[in-house]
């Protein structure tokens, strides 16, 4: 594949231009170590790396058009020098182009939120593939293009790759894509260039400051998802969350809400909890749910009101809402041939974990629940304390473990997590480092009737240790457990 630089440069913000734009090119490239002859180099400024320091090699490569930045005092004749005020920006909108456009092909969804993008995201996909429509996704679990299924690397994927899986989407015959949008892939331009149908807001708690280092960066990097949207898009918003205001504040696109608790264009009510489902209203409209949990009853009405805005009936939505099951790894419940239950729970923000806890409570009757948790290495320290805290509080008992640790050391991120715990708390509480033995600790403490709840990896099938990632998914070590229980 080739295209007219002149032509893919129609979209682009320019300041300055240095040399001919009447040339082929071969490929559009971010990496540096793949760039070959023909190639258009965008060089972003990351976190970690400026990429521009790698203009010279790619001009030794064979590249034959740079955008940048900041032109190099040492230029080629032969090369093309594109200057813009933002390389991301600009590799957005140029990825766009490479792949002719392909959301604009498409009716795209994107989700963003703290907790509840994976759900939401995916529950779409497969609310769409009911009702006889082929779709795509792209989750922090899977993507998916039709019925194909790829693993996911990010959240959001990078501006490229973004692209070409929509492409691929678009070459298949999807009529839709949905999409989780972290704050990550907003602050790094990666949804630049792509047109949105809608949005969905879920809600806004304490996460990702590592990166963003303060919640106001945090809210402002998802609310430049919902500035950008174009006038013919929706914006969907979970009205409950005082943030769901804010991210609506700026937008063109047309503003519609759902809510458990106040008056809103989507309407839902809690009429029986159980451990392994829920009796709700949704719009006055009485539906068999196999979710447990509010939370998940704020993302049913989330798939509920953006399927409608999409033009679909909404009877038969309700209909297929009742047929829906829960994403792997979200409040997936396991039964012990002993008698007890055991949840795994991707949770790994403080607001998450009270969510999953407080719905146990509510439906676990006289039994006791029994938690394992941890927090991972190298991310946001301050959360680690509050996150003991919230869990000792909603358990009978509660075991610290190690999640992934990455680079520290799991003792250290224990004893992070100890200090939000008060000196009377310390006897319902154990640490046990190794994840395995502290799950099969659990399952040992617990009896019928009785919760256990493992909570913070989910999906995940790893740890990730002095980076290097070892297989390990809690839900295969439960399996392991309920295997030798009935012998």
């Amino acid at each position: 594949m080739a295209k007219d630089l002149k032509a893919l440069l129609a979209s682009l913000n320019t300041e300055t231009i240095k040399g001919s734009t009447d040339k082929e090119i071969t490929d559009v490239v971010c990496d540096s170590r793949k760039v070959g002859r023909g190639a258009l180099y965008v060089a972003v400024r990351g976190a970690l790396v400026d990429a521009h320091k790698f203009i010279p090699d790619v001009v030794a490569a064979g590249a034959a058009a740079v955008v940048c930045e900041q032109i190099p005092e040492q230029t080629s004749d032969d090369v093309t020098y594109i200057q813009v005020a933002n390389g991301s920006e600009a590799l957005g909108i140029l990825a766009s182009e490479w792949y002719d456009r392909p959301s604009e092909q498409l009716k795209l969804v994107g989700v963003t939120g703290t907790n509840g993008k994976t759900t939401v995201a995916t529950l779409l996909y497969e609310m769409t593939r009911l009702l006889g429509y082929k779709a795509g996704l792209l989750s922090t679990v899977q993507n998916i293009v039709d019925q194909r299924v790829m693993e996911a690397k990010q959240t959001t994927p990078d501006h490229l790759t973004l692209n070409r899986l929509l492409r691929e989407m678009v070459d298949c015959g999807c009529e839709y894509a949905f999409m989780e949008v972290s704050s990550h892939a907003c602050v790094q331009r990666r949804i630049d260039g792509l047109k949105f149908s809608g949005t969905i807001f879920t809600n806004l708690t304490r996460d990702h400051l590592d990166f963003h280092k303060t919640v106001d960066n945090y809210i402002a990097a998802k609310k430049m998802f919902f500035d950008g949207l174009p006038k013919d898009a929706f914006a969907l918003i979970n009205a409950d969350d005082k943030v769901g205001s804010v991210m609506v504040q700026n937008t063109a696109a047309k503003t519609y809400t759902y809510s458990l608790r106040t008056m809103a264009d989507f309407r839902g009510k809690v009429i029986e909890e159980r451990i392994d489902g829920t009796s709700v209203e949704i719009n006055r409209q009485e539906v068999e749910v196999l979710f447990t949990g509010r939370f998940n009853v704020y993302n049913l009405l989330s798939v509920y009101g953006a399927s409608v805005l999409l033009g679909f009936d909404p009877a038969e939505v309700l209909v297929k809402t009742s047929l829906l099951v829960p994403v792997s790894g979200r409040f997936q419940t396991f039964r012990s041939p002993l008698g007890y239950t055991a949840v795994v729970d991707y949770a790994h923000t403080p607001d998450a974990l009270v969510n999953v806890l407080d719905t146990i409570r509510d439906v676990v009757g006289e039994g006791r629940v029994i938690t394992v948790c941890g927090c991972g290495g190298n991310r946001d320290k301050g959360k680690r304390p509050i996150m003991a805290h919230e869990a000792v509080t909603r358990s009978h008992q509660l075991i610290l473990t190690s999640d992934n640790p990455r680079d520290e050391e799991p003792e250290a991120i224990l004893l992070d997590m100890e200090s939000g715990l008060e000196r009377g708390e310390m006897s319902r509480v154990l640490k046990i480092a190794d994840r395995r033995e502290a799950i099969r600790t659990a399952c040992r403490l617990a009896q019928k009737g009785d919760v256990v709840l493992v909570a913070g990896k989910g999906h995940e099938n790893y740890q990730e240790i002095k980076g290097v990632k070892y297989h390990f998914d809690d839900r295969e070590v439960l399996q392991e457990i309920f295997t030798e229980e009935k012998e």
